[in-house]
């Protein structure tokens, strides 16, 4: 059964760190190390647990190189799950799609602005983009594919606002429903996770 935004609104209350910015990033059949050289990125040290990786990426923004993200990754069945912790790469089309090719790319944002983008690219071609607050002003080659699904999740189409906003945890519903990955509390608190820091074009 399809999961809905409901199902994940223990990431807010259990992960405020994060919380409140990051960019989730599911991409089917390629290993960290073949995404960190499609990324260009640069090796860190891995790290356990999403609070290390929130540390982590919070701290290069006090560095000199302030033009570097924090990228964690860990293998979940045949996709690799990306976490940035106050990020976005995962749907900056310009990195995004050239990143695609071959393959499925399926990547969710939110900021503390609560500016949201949820992006499904496969190999290169932009499927659907939309923001999860605004779920009725979609683009891409397939806008309407997952239009039954997406209000199925909890994505608030009506002119009337929601009791609770929704939003951001059905962006992680619908993430799984396109790649079978879920993403739960034990994957984000016990993983030791892959780690790079790429250059933001």
């Amino acid at each position: 059964m399809t999961k809905t935004g409901a199902d994940y609104s223990w990431f807010e209350d259990d992960f405020p760190d994060i919380a409140e910015a990051y960019c989730f990033t599911l991409v089917r059949g390629l290993s960290p190390a073949e995404l960190m050289s499609r990324l260009e990125g640069r090796p860190e040290a891995p790290l356990q647990g999403i609070a290390a990786v929130a540390d982590a990426a919070f701290a290069q923004y006090d560095l000199e190189e302030r033009d570097r993200q924090l990228v964690a990754m860990t293998t979940v069945g045949t996709w690799t799950l990306l976490i940035e912790p106050n990020g976005y790469l995962g749907v900056t089309e310009e990195q995004a799609l050239p990143a695609s090719a071959g393959t499925s790319w399926i990547s969710h944002f939110t900021n503390i602005n609560a500016v949201g983008t949820f992006l499904w690219a496969e190999d290169q071609v932009l499927r659907l983009c939309f923001d999860p607050m605004f779920p009725e002003d979609r683009w891409g080659t397939e806008p309407d594919e997952l239009r039954d699904v997406m209000e199925g999740i909890g994505f608030h189409f009506d002119d009337d606002d929601p009791e609770k906003d929704l939003s951001a945890p059905a962006a992680f519903a619908l993430a799984e429903h396109l790649t079978g990955v879920a993403v739960t509390p034990a994957l984000l608190q016990d993983t030791t996770f892959t780690c790079t820091t790429v250059k933001i074009r």
